[in-house]
């Protein structure tokens, strides 16, 4: 997609919604879902089951907010990964115009 003047970049993890968003974590995080064996082993194992089999969204989750992503195919092979989000946040919806995802460098 293009990108455009408005456009910002975000950085944080691609999480899912249920997960990110404590439907039914109750620490805003993957670790229930993990340790109760049915969710996989990792963060990007858990994200892509609660999207898949939990009714879950695709969302960046960042240390203080998780922000919608409007675009919910480029995410999924960046799922349990921390990335740099660049497009146009609609302040009204917190959702995120997807316009480019890259991975950040391991640390």
């Amino acid at each position: 997609m293009a990108r455009s003047a408005g456009d910002k970049t975000f950085e944080g993890e691609i999480a899912d919604s249920q997960c990110a968003l404590g439907v039914h974590s109750l620490h805003q995080s993957h670790d229930e879902m993990i340790a109760m064996g049915k969710a996989g082993k990792t963060p990007a194992d858990c994200t892509r089951f609660c999207v898949k089999e939990r009714g879950g969204r695709f969302v960046l989750q960042t240390k203080h907010d998780v922000y919608k992503l409007d675009d919910q195919e480029l995410p999924e092979k960046y799922a349990g990964m921390k990335v740099r989000v660049t497009g146009t946040l609609d302040p009204k919806t917190d959702i995120i115009q997807v316009h480019a995802i890259d991975p950040l460098p391991e640390k």
